[in-house]
Parts: C-alpha cells; structure tokens; sequence
C-alpha cells in the first residue's frame, strides 16, 4: 500500500509532463487529420535526420564501447546513415514507402498470426482461438490486397489514435494531480 502511494505521489510531482504530452498528442492528431500528407512528409524528414544521426552515432560507438560487438555498431551505423540519406534525398518517396512497407508488414504479421491461430483453434485452443485466427487471416489479406490504399488509412488511423490518446492523457494529468 506505501508503495502504491509513493509512486501516486511521483506522478503528481509531474502531472504537467502527462498534460504536455496529451497536447502533444492532440496537435499531431489534428495535423494529420487535417494535412496528412505535409504531417507525414515532415514526419519522414525527421525520420531521416534521426536515423542519420542514429547511424553517425553508432559509427562513433564502435571506437569508444565495447560492450557491443563492434561489427554490430558498425552495421547499424552504415545502414542508419545510408537510410537517412535516402529519406532525406527523396522525403516525397519516403513518405508513400515507409507506410506502405508498415501495412505489409502487418498484412504479414496478420497471416502469421492467423493461421497459427486456426492451428491453434483445432488443438485444443477452442472456438475464440479459431475465429481470432480467421479475423486476423482477413484483415492480412486485405491489407496484402492493396497495401497502398491501406498505406493511405495510416495518418488517419494514427490521428485518431492520437487524439484519443491526448485526451486521455490530459485527463489522467489532472487525476493525478489531484
């Protein structure tokens, strides 16, 4: 029980961090919901100084840490410079690639799991394991089916999940301060 209280008396130390980042929250949903395409593209210039940066980084962690594998560092660092360059050189490109390659990724990760689910669903895992697996098989076939129709959902889905998430925020900023 002290434990629980001391750490309701941490948070409300910093209940002004959970309200900034629910306004945060906010304003990047509303951007992407009204401009998605100028939110995403300057998302993915930001993407590309970061991974620039990253990969900058990492090439200076292979001569001062060896706690890591050098090759390691090494590769990442070539590979979070190389991507950088390449987001930055072409922002427009990137900003049609990088949520296209998301919702393949999930189309993938759909199958996977839903077929494994339906394997599931017939040894022993009941009927809500198999039709979990069916609803997942669905939505990576629809997401497979026209990833970039799909791709051009991402900025509103997200938008919506960041207001809602803002909103909630801010709300738990002010319980907790009380």
């Amino acid at each position: 029980m002290a434990a629980a209280a001391t750490a309701h008396k941490d948070q409300s130390d910093v209940w002004w961090v959970f309200l900034l980042e629910g306004i945060a929250a906010i304003i990047f949903g509303i951007l992407l919901l009204t401009s998605p395409a100028q939110t995403l593209v300057a998302f993915v210039i930001f993407l590309g100084f970061y991974w620039l940066f990253v990969g900058v980084l990492e090439l200076v962690r292979v001569f001062v840490d060896r706690s890591v594998p050098w090759f390691w560092s090494l590769l990442i660092g070539i590979l979070g410079i190389v991507a950088g360059l390449i987001v930055l050189n072409h922002p427009l490109t990137a900003a049609i690639v990088l949520p296209t390659a998301l919702v393949v990724w999930l189309g993938v990760l759909g199958l996977v799991i839903g077929v494994f689910a339906i394997i599931g669903g017939f040894t022993g895992g009941g009927i809500g394991s198999f039709i979990f697996g069916v609803i997942n098989f669905i939505i990576g076939l629809i997401l497979l089916g026209s990833p970039m129709a799909a791709a051009l959902a991402v900025p509103f889905v997200f938008g919506i999940l960041l207001l809602i998430e803002g909103v909630a925020l801010i709300i738990w900023a002010f319980r907790v301060r009380s």
